[in-house]
């Protein structure tokens, strides 16, 4: 499977979503973006439901703690583990009865998957000691290639249950700071290195490499490091493209459009804004940034997916279902008649 199977003309969510039951989350989202769905995850339930402790019911032979300052890698499944597991067997129900009520089964639509990426983790788990996995270069490794193997289990779990294909987000939010060499060390006395961009390229392609399907990397992060994923092994590219200025911006989206990634823009804002907004008000930047870059709009319903800006989970309820039929306006004017959007 490749990047072509990410689905073009369509919205999508990043992840998260409010509340915390899943059988209400499911069914909304399969019936508010029937282009590409995705399992949600539901923070608001607390501890191993958030992206990164939902890592720990996909890690092989590794799980997580819980300490004051956050995840821990654990020498024994515990709590946290067992937790994180049936929260995300609960989650997988509800999607799959969510899909057959919609009867999806066997439609051919894609569902999409989010894991943490593994830069991440290793940015925001803590060793048994109290440092940073990024600190220890062949626990980094490790993570990450149990990683691969669990998510690859995982999705061969939901193409089973819901027979269909499965699209692989991965989410890098702390992605800038790995590279920057801005993450705190164990005390406020010390900070943690950069790491390479050679080193990191290596460690998340680690983990989509080996997968079989359609890949995505995703970053809500500020300044988000677009020529460093477009260099990675995944087929398409996530970011909030109101984070994007400057010449340099443009040119790494260009860059990446040229090297024939895939664009998730998020477009619509995880907060309601003051003033009432409309799908044109949304698509409007779409239409620009393909003006600036030279592109002709076709290309936003051949070579881009719509969602909002980041999660959805601290969104009031209203707002997350507002965001999502805003993205999916936004997808059909981009796939109808991009032209007509604004003056070129």
């Amino acid at each position: 499977m490749t990047a072509a199977a990410i689905p073009a003309g369509v919205a999508t969510g990043v992840g998260s979503w409010p509340g915390t039951d899943p059988r209400e989350a499911a069914a909304v989202i399969v019936g508010e973006l029937p282009g590409l769905p995705h399992l949600v995850e539901l923070p608001g339930r607390g501890v191993g439901a958030d992206t990164v402790g939902r890592a720990s019911a996909l890690l092989v032979d590794m799980r997580f703690d819980i300490t004051p300052r956050g995840y821990r890698l654990a020498a024994r499944p515990g709590g946290v583990s067992r937790r994180a597991r049936d929260l995300l067997r609960t989650d997988l129900d509800a999607l799959q009865e969510a899909w057959e009520n919609a009867g999806l089964r066997g439609s051919g639509r894609p569902v999409k998957v989010q894991a943490a990426g593994p830069l991440t983790l290793a940015a925001q788990v803590e060793l048994p000691h109290g440092h940073r996995v990024l600190t220890d270069r062949g626990a980094v490794r490790d993570l990450a290639d149990s990683l691969a193997e669990g998510i690859a289990a995982h999705i061969a779990e939901i193409a089973a249950r819901l027979e269909t294909e499965v699209v692989l987000q991965l989410d890098e939010p702390s992605l800038a700071d790995v590279l920057n060499g801005s993450l705190r060390g164990a005390s406020v006395l010390n900070t943690v290195p950069a790491l390479p961009e050679p080193e990191a390229l290596s460690i998340l392609d680690a983990v989509l490499a080996p997968q079989r399907v359609a890949t995505l990397v995703h970053t809500c992060a500020h300044r988000p490091p677009l020529d460093f994923l477009r260099r990675t092994a995944a087929g398409a590219l996530g970011f909030d493209l109101a984070t994007l200025s400057g010449t340099a911006g443009l040119d790494a989206v260009g860059e990446a459009l040229d090297a024939g990634k895939h664009l998730v823009l998020g477009m619509v804002p995880t907060t309601k804004p003051g003033t009432a907004q409309n799908w044109r008000d949304i698509a409007e930047p779409g239409a620009r940034l393909m003006d600036r870059l030279g592109f002709p709009r076709a290309e936003l319903a051949r070579r881009v997916t719509v969602s909002p800006a980041c999660g959805l989970g601290g969104a009031p309820l209203s707002w997350a279902r507002d965001a999502l039929r805003l993205a999916s306006d936004t997808a059909k004017a981009f796939a109808q008649d991009p032209e007509s959007l604004v003056p070129q």
